[in-house]
């Protein structure tokens, strides 16, 4: 089991900033491919953003790439999502994932799950 909790979420204007951690506990969090996805109100949960147990591979929804920087520390046992030239679209709540398959987080079919924090960017 891994239990995963999401923090940093807040309202911040467009143009700012925020940055998302994701603190997991549990089984051995170097050994867990992690992600980000998100979900605005009346639309599907999207993909944001994956990294590799190791850290050494990303992925980036296009719309944030050069935005978003996926990152994590495995001895704290914690992911992050730095978020910056925020935009009105991207008003969410943001969720991280776990999954001993990086395949299996790009395709939001993990078995882990934190609860979420809500971004709210303002125009």
């Amino acid at each position: 089991q891994v239990q995963l909790v999401e923090s940093g979420g807040g309202l911040v204007q467009a143009g700012g900033s925020l940055r998302l951690s994701c603190a997991a506990s549990g089984r051995t969090f170097s050994s867990y491919a992690m992600g980000w996805f998100r979900q605005a109100p009346g639309k599907d949960r999207e993909f944001v953003a994956a990294i590799s147990d190791d850290g050494v591979s990303t992925y980036y929804k296009e719309s944030v790439k050069g935005r978003f920087t996926i990152s994590r520390d495995n001895a704290k046992n914690t992911m992050y999502l730095q978020m910056n030239s925020l935009k009105p679209e991207d008003t969410a709540v943001y969720r991280c994932t776990a999954s001993s398959s990086l395949v299996v987080v790009l395709t939001k079919h993990s078995n882990y799950w934190g609860q979420g924090t809500q971004v709210t960017v303002s125009s």
